[in-house]
């Protein structure tokens, strides 16, 4: 699974607006445990969510596409919502993000996409 690259970390802080941002989490997890692993990833990541100003908006398994490609279909959806781009990279930065949570979000996934949102419509 492809990881957070620092470049794409450095360009995504560098055009800070300091408006919240969404993070949309597509997630495809591991057969052996993945779910259970996710599952102790939310539990660890929540308070340190928390810690820098986010909410977690909306966790959802997916159903069946009724419209995709082949393997678009995700397990699992999740929204989060971060008060600026910096508090979210100051959470994955943080070092019990680094050494507790995640290592265990790698382990639970197969595949996954992290797209940033923001707000168009209020």
């Amino acid at each position: 699974m492809r990881t957070l690259m620092s470049d794409e970390i450095k360009r995504f802080t560098k055009e800070d607006d300091g408006k919240p941002v969404v993070m949309l989490n597509l997630l495809r997890f591991q057969p052996d445990g993945g779910r259970e692993r996710y599952s102790k990833y939310i539990a660890l990541s929540g308070p340190l969510v928390a810690r820098y100003g986010g909410e977690v908006v909306y966790v959802g398994d997916g159903l069946p596409a009724i419209a995709a490609e082949d393997g678009q279909a995700w397990d699992a959806v999740a929204l989060v919502r971060y008060p600026s781009r910096k508090a979210f990279t100051d959470m994955i930065e943080d070092p019990d993000y680094i050494q507790k949570a995640g290592p265990v979000r790698e382990s639970s996934l197969i595949e996954a996409v992290l797209q940033p949102l923001r707000t168009v419509i209020v």
